[in-house]
């Protein structure tokens, strides 16, 4: 371990800082927080653990550790709205050079305190300014512009400018509120409650959340994936987190004080509807009957408190979607509570006709696989003991019985699972052989292999990824990469998560810790990282297809590119397997077929427009807080949406025919919440949970793709170096 001793100096504040801690400390009515000794063992404890055991150990030094406070005060005011940027120096100052040596060695985390307490001073300082604004008039016919996202912006320097910031930000939220069809009072009230709440919120925050939080950010200085669960957070919610699934089927999380949408669990209610989408922020939850009550800046288990219930009840929640170009942007989502079922959430499949070069329809099968579920996985209320691999294998045999000349497996959002399923899913299609290398931190790998020669499948076959394909997801294409097996086709890559955690409970760590009679919390940190069988890693670059289709999510934050502190792409040692990348004479001659279409069909025209749409949106970093020019934008985004559906409506007339098949009951029928009024109800990616969506402009074309190998399979030229036709798999060892 590296060790770093310091000598512990009072530092003077800067005037403003030392105003608002005297502030602070008089408020007699405000809890005052200290560190238990279980917790400051806990604290000296997680760095020991990350110093010695995680996977990125070597890349953090002790002068990293002064990160942590920035990080914090990001944690507290995620869109740099209420401290000072007099307050980061002032605390970089006080608490930066130390924050190794007090948390390693002293187990002293009373800089998460310190920090709060000024945090809370600027909050209920400037609620009060708040209120007084709103009792006045807004003049919303300026030509001025606010920052929505400010994550990313510095804290402003002075009050002055803060109260210039803040004053932009209020008529941002006014407009909001009108586009949303309330008048100027109902606004105000809207915004007044939003406070009122937001103080409600700031007053039950505990000791045990800010330790939380603040151990968290020292333990993401290693890798985003990475954290530390207190007591509460590890009781509550399991060593997986699982319990968090429980009523809508959604993992939630909390970014900048808001409940954000982390995963969509296959086979929960949210999945079924298709009204949730990963990276949607819920902004209200309501009960049926009752009016929703805003989340903002609530603790998150609260908020899952909230959206649990009793089976078979609904909760309303009012969602941002995350494809939202506009801020202002809400939908009501009704759920029906009910718990995660397997059964929903298996493998399916279908059979499309294609027509051939000569006009006749040849079958092309589809398997969807939208997790790497195992058997007696938790939520199987259904009883049998099925996995991913065996429900695939038992798709592929209806799929042959079909006549299919070729296969497409859709991995799009499929976000993994578990990793033998992944072994044994990508041994279906080849002979046997390396599948995933995984590397801990101690740099000792281990090759894991595909070991049965039987292969379900040996025709042509393409799998279909996107951004949100991760994980086991990534191994699978990236292994029928390797192997030359499949030709990947999707987005400008997958989502590239090549990395393994672990979470371990505090007191198995630490005598001290163990014989101690108080609660202790968790750790999760990274233990190892996933390679190809080639060598390369999946981490940070994810799986780059063979053929790229234009796609709104490459400009959305949702790789692991997009996270802080992602661990480094990188490369070992090829293992020893049976086949190679495509060769260009056959990748060369299906990636202009395809590029070809892309720039000739009307279906590309169309996905285009929307992806430039979306594009030009997302890059206006300044939204206008003029009315009439909000209005004009919305009114244009509507008409321009309007458009884009009867488009679609138009494009899914010339959808292959399909057969579907399903291994359990057919899913539901997707449940919607009431439309109000004549509002606009388009979404781009939107699908049927009865068979398979309309105009899927990249299912379509992964079709085609197949189609072309099937016919570049009957030139035998092309068989030379391989033996067997392209695309196909090698039938010996």
């Amino acid at each position: 371990m590296l060790r770093v001793f310091a000598v512990l100096r009072l530092h003077c504040l800067c005037p403003l800082l030392a105003l608002a801690l005297a502030s602070a400390s008089a408020a007699g009515d405000r809890k005052a927080f200290s560190t238990s000794q279980t917790l400051s063992q806990e604290a000296s404890t997680l760095v020991r653990l990350l110093e010695q055991a995680h996977y990125n150990h070597d890349a953090v030094r002790a002068a990293d550790y002064a990160e942590v406070i920035p990080d914090y005060m990001s944690d507290l005011d995620g869109q740099r709205l209420f401290f000072l940027g007099t307050d980061r120096a002032g605390f970089m100052e006080k608490f930066g050079k130390n924050v190794y040596y007090n948390t390693a060695f002293l187990g002293n985390i009373e800089a998460a305190y310190d920090i709060f307490y000024v945090y809370q001073n600027r909050v209920e300082d400037r609620i009060a300014w708040i209120f007084e604004e709103l009792k006045q008039d807004f003049d919303l016919t300026a030509d001025e512009t606010y920052r929505a996202d400010r994550t990313k912006a510095e804290w402003p320097a002075t009050p002055a400018m803060a109260d210039e910031l803040w004053r932009k930000r209020l008529k941002f939220e006014l407009i909001a509120e009108l586009l949303n069809k309330k008048s100027v009072e109902e606004a105000k009230e809207t915004m007044q409650k939003r406070y009122s709440r937001m103080l409600k919120n700031l007053g039950e925050i505990e000791g045990t959340d800010l330790a939380e939080l603040y151990l968290s950010n020292i333990a993401r200085l290693y890798d985003p994936h990475s954290t530390y669960f207190s007591s509460a957070t590890y009781e509550d919610f399991g060593i997986q987190m699982k319990l968090q699934l429980v009523g809508i089927g959604a993992l939630l999380g909390l970014e900048e004080d808001t409940c954000v949408v982390k995963e969509i669990i296959p086979g929960g209610p949210a999945d079924l509807g298709r009204v949730l989408k990963p990276n949607d922020k819920i902004i209200a939850v309501g009960q049926t009957g009752a009016e929703p009550v805003e989340i903002i800046g609530m603790k998150l288990r609260k908020i899952v408190d909230m959206i649990r219930g009793p089976k078979g009840t609904q909760v309303h929640l009012v969602v941002q979607p995350a494809d939202a170009t506009d801020a202002s942007a809400r939908r009501e989502v009704a759920i029906t509570r009910d718990v995660v079922k397997l059964n929903s959430a298996r493998a399916r499949a279908g059979v499309f006709q294609l027509p051939d070069s000569e006009g006749k329809n040849q079958n092309v099968g589809v398997i969807t696989l939208p997790a790497f579920y195992g058997p007696a996985e938790e939520g199987d209320t259904d009883g049998e003991k099925t996995s991913a691999s065996k429900d695939v294998a038992r798709l592929i045999d209806q799929l042959k019985q079909e006549g299919i000349k070729g296969l497409v497996l859709d991995l799009r959002r499929n976000g993994g699972g578990y990793l033998t399923e992944a072994i044994e899913l990508a041994g279906l299609f080849i002979h046997k052989g390396p599948v995933v290398q995984v590397k801990n931190y101690n740099g000792d790998t281990q090759v894991d292999s595909d070991s049965n020669p039987r292969i379900a499948y040996d025709g042509p076959l393409a799998v279909l990824v996107d951004r949100f394909s991760a994980s086991a997801s990534e191994i699978v294409a990236g292994a029928l990469q390797n192997y030359g097996r499949a030709i990947i086709i999707g987005d400008s890559s997958t989502h590239g998560k090549g990395s393994v955690q672990q979470v371990v409970e505090m007191k198995q760590l630490s005598r001290a810790l163990a014989l101690s009679p108080a609660k202790t919390g968790a750790a999760k940190f990274t233990i190892q990282k996933y390679y190809l069988p080639s060598g390369a890693s999946t981490q940070l670059k994810g799986v780059v297809p063979d053929i790229v289709l234009p796609s709104i999510d490459d400009f959305l934050p949702i790789g692991e590119a997009d996270l802080p502190r992602a661990l480094v792409w990188d490369q070992i040692s090829s293992s020893k397997f049976s086949g190679s990348p495509l060769e260009p004479k056959i990748l060369t001659p299906l990636r202009q077929a395809s590029l070809k279409r892309q720039s000739e069909l009307e279906e590309f025209g169309y996905l285009r427009k929307y992806v430039d749409w979306f594009k030009s949106r997302q890059e206006e970093k300044q939204i206008s807080v003029n009315l009439e020019e909000r209005q004009r934008q919305k009114e244009a985004d509507d008409q321009f949406r309007k458009e884009m559906k009867l488009e679609k409506e138009r494009l899914a007339q010339d959808d292959f025919t399909y057969k579907p098949f399903y291994l359990g009951p057919p899913p539901p029928p997707r449940i919607k919440a009431p439309k109000e009024d004549e509002e606009e109800d388009f979404d781009f990616e939107d699908d049927d949970t009865q068979g398979y969506a309309k105009a899927d402009v990249h299912l379509r074309e992964s079709l085609r793709v197949v189609a072309d190998a099937i016919a570049l399979a009957q030139n035998r030229e092309l068989w030379a170096s391989t033996n067997r036709p392209p695309l196909t798999a090698a039938s010996g060892g």
